[in-house]
């Protein structure tokens, strides 16, 4: 039998391979690392790649300071969510949450350094882990998405200590009430749900498509993002975008946006809203629209308002979604550069 002889790889095709893979490319989460110097962005082929953001945002700064470090291969399928600890990187893909240790990663040693899959009800159920959420004050991880429920990892042990059931479909985003131990979910049943981290019991669910000057039938009823200050909640997705206060469960502010919103956040005296199109939103808490930003990709699924102490010279919010972009603002008037995969 005559031995095959293997195909000669055409000249540029890796080149061309890639070129395709931006074209089509999502970014879904991003972190700052815990020196505030770095920004790792994860995408929908499994990829993350960590950015310099100082040098991207030094003087001295070229087209090169503006590509990753160094990306690689995390997950299996898209990186839906990234937190950090003080040490380390954690990146949420289908069925599995991954740890990854900040210093190594610098160095370009990109090992990862444990990796857990909450206890499913199948073995063969993998669903995807769409949210990521720290509770600083337990050291622990909470995590939701395709199973219709919460999990809680003890972050010294690895081990998972609590599972919270009450949606009825998947969930997409979760949010932290810093003054008490409450978690707040939300996800595609409409629902947005309060639980009480000490009892582990849900204590309060505001259903906000019922509500007749939230609801947007022809937009659906799902909840994509939350953010909370206090007693205040905001939430995007199907409904309008709306502020909420939580003690009486009512709506206070309704923005005027029909674009669904897939990400928020609130910024001293502002809300910031981003989803469909590609303006970054700047809300009064009145509901009037003080700015819309436009960025470079044509919608956007996650913001990351670097704050870390440690580096001021590097606070800047960025923007990803729809591109193979991550849009820099070095002030909320406008984009000043792009990072790019």
């Amino acid at each position: 039998m005559e031995r095959a002889v293997p195909l000669a790889v055409p000249l540029g095709q890796t080149e061309v391979f890639q070129a395709l893979q931006r074209l089509h490319m999502t970014i879904f989460s991003q972190s700052v690392s815990p020196c505030g110097k770095f920004l790792a962005a994860g995408n929908n082929y499994g990829q993350i790649a960590i950015f310099s953001l100082s040098a991207a945002l030094s003087s001295e700064a070229k087209e090169e300071s503006k590509k990753p470090v160094v990306t690689f291969q995390a997950h299996d399928g898209p990186v839906y969510s990234m937190v950090s600890t003080d040490r380390h990187l954690l990146s949420a893909g289908d069925g599995e949450v991954k740890a990854w240790l900040w210093a190594e990663m610098l160095k370009k040693g990109c090992k990862e350094l444990w990796h857990r899959q909450p206890p499913y009800r199948t073995s063969l159920e993998v669903p995807e882990i769409n949210a990521l959420l720290l509770v600083p004050k337990e050291n622990s991880l909470i995590l939701a998405g395709g199973d219709c429920q919460l999990h809680t990892m003890d972050l010294e042990t690895g081990t998972f200590t609590r599972v919270l059931r009450g949606h009825t479909d998947y969930i997409h985003c979760l949010a932290l009430r810093e003054r008490s131990p409450e978690v707040l979910s939300g996800g595609e049943d409409g629902a947005v749900r309060l639980w009480d981290l000490r009892t582990a019991k849900e204590v309060q669910t505001i259903e906000v498509y019922k509500h007749e000057e939230c609801s947007r039938p022809h937009n659906g009823r799902w909840i994509g993002c939350l953010a909370t200050d206090s007693d205040w909640m905001v939430r995007g997705g199907g409904p309008a975008l709306t502020l909420w206060h939580l003690r009486s469960s009512t709506p206070t502010t309704v923005f005027p946006i029909r674009a669904p919103q897939k990400h928020v956040t609130f910024y001293q005296d502002l809300i910031l809203s981003a989803g469909q199109g590609r303006c970054v939103n700047q809300w009064q808490l009145s509901g009037e629209l003080k700015a819309q930003v436009p960025g470079s990709s044509p919608g956007l699924l996650s913001l990351s308002l670097n704050q870390q102490p440690a580096a001021p010279e590097c606070k800047v919010l960025t923007a990803a979604g729809n591109s193979c972009r991550v849009d820099v603002f070095t002030n909320l008037g406008y984009r000043a550069f792009s990072l790019s995969f």
